[in-house]
């Protein structure tokens, strides 16, 4: 057996033993504490397979050492920063065409104006969002 079923088991056995001792008016209160200890020790054991999992705790240390690939807000930003673009030139050709026959050159330009403008703010956010994280540390929002 391990130490901590042993410190449980030991729990167990103290809060077995009060209740001999205050008897069985107290036993709601024993159980709950107990319980309570439990919830704690399980907590904790969550809260250190997260820690684990997620490598360190500032989020600027080598994933790589921790046994997984690099996952982050850079990684998942480059790689929408790619589809975006993508995605525009596709939806282009569609809405150019009822663009084109709907509105004539005016609503081409119109069109294409709003793809690009899209693309452009997305390109602005991305920059602006890299520049703060490496001025600034990193939150637990950005993680």
């Amino acid at each position: 057996m391990d130490t901590r079923q042993d410190d449980l088991r030991r729990d167990l056995d103290a809060s077995l033993q009060a209740r001999k001792e205050l008897g069985p008016e107290y036993e709601s209160e024993l159980v709950d504490s107990f319980l309570a200890r439990i919830d704690a020790r399980l907590d904790a054991r969550v809260e250190r397979r997260v820690a684990e999992r997620l490598g360190p705790a500032d989020g600027y240390g080598p994933a790589e050492a921790y046994g997984r690939p690099e996952y982050g807000p850079r990684r998942f930003g480059r790689r929408s920063a790619t589809r975006l673009p993508i995605i525009s030139l596709v939806l282009g050709i569609p809405l150019s065409a009822i663009a084109a026959d709907s509105g004539g050159f005016w609503g081409l330009l119109v069109c294409w104006g709003g793809i690009v403008g899209v693309n452009v703010s997305s390109a602005l956010a991305e920059r602006i969002q890299e520049q703060r994280g490496a001025a600034a540390p990193k939150s637990d929002w950005d993680r």
